[in-house]
C-alpha cells in the first residue's frame, strides 16, 4: 500500500465517527434554526413607549404562507424577538394558537402605526385546529406584532404607543409629544 492510499484510509477512518453523528447534528441544527430567530430574516422593530424606544428583532410575515404558519411549532422565542405580520391594507381577521407552544402577547397596529389593542394568547393544546380559540381584535389593523407573553407589560408598552419597522409604511409613526 503506497503512502497516499494509507493517508486516505486513515483520513476516512477519522471521519467515520463524524459521519455517524451527522444525522443527529443535522437534526439538532435544524431544531436550533427553527427555534431561534435567523438574523438574515429579522428586522428591527421599534416600540416607542413611556420607557423610551424598545427594540426587538422580528421576523416579518408578509406572504399569506408566512402569515398562516406564523410561530407554529416553535418551542421558544428569544427574549427580544417576535413576529410582525404586515398587511397591504387594513384587515379584521383574528389569530389562533393552533400548534403554537409559546404563550404570546399580540399588539394590533393601526394604519397610523399606533397600537390599537393588546391581547394575551395561550397555546392551544388541541390536536384539532377547529378546537383552538381565535383571538379576534375589536378593530381593523395594518400589522400585528406577536411577542412572548408579558413582553409589553414588562416594558411599559400600551395601547396608543407607536411601532415602527422598515419598509412600506413602517416607521411613519412618530411618538406622541408630551404636553
Amino acid at each position: 500500500m503506497d503512502e497516499m492510499s494509507r493517508r486516505r484510509l486513515l483520513q476516512g477512518m477519522l471521519a467515520l465517527p463524524l459521519v455517524t453523528l451527522l444525522p443527529i447534528s443535522t437534526q439538532l441544527l435544524a431544531d436550533d434554526v427553527a427555534n431561534t430567530n435567523n438574523p438574515e430574516k429579522t428586522h428591527t422593530v421599534t416600540l416607542h413607549g413611556n420607557q423610551g424606544p424598545q427594540r426587538l428583532n422580528a421576523e416579518l410575515a408578509i406572504s399569506d404562507e408566512q402569515r398562516r404558519h406564523g410561530l407554529m411549532d416553535r418551542k421558544s422565542l428569544g427574549e427580544d424577538a417576535g413576529m410582525l405580520f404586515v398587511y397591504s391594507r387594513l384587515v379584521t381577521g383574528g389569530f389562533w394558537m393552533y400548534r403554537t407552544h409559546i404563550p404570546l402577547d399580540i399588539a394590533f397596529i393601526g394604519d397610523d402605526g399606533r397600537i390599537s389593542e393588546i391581547r394575551h394568547m395561550q397555546p392551544c393544546v388541541s390536536s384539532s385546529a377547529q378546537a383552538c380559540p381565535i383571538t379576534q381584535p375589536k378593530v381593523s389593523y395594518r400589522a400585528a406584532l406577536e411577542v412572548n407573553a408579558g413582553y409589553f407589560a414588562a416594558r411599559g408598552i400600551r395601547v396608543g404607543d407607536c411601532v415602527s419597522w422598515p419598509g412600506d409604511k413602517g416607521g411613519q409613526c412618530q411618538p406622541e409629544t408630551q404636553s
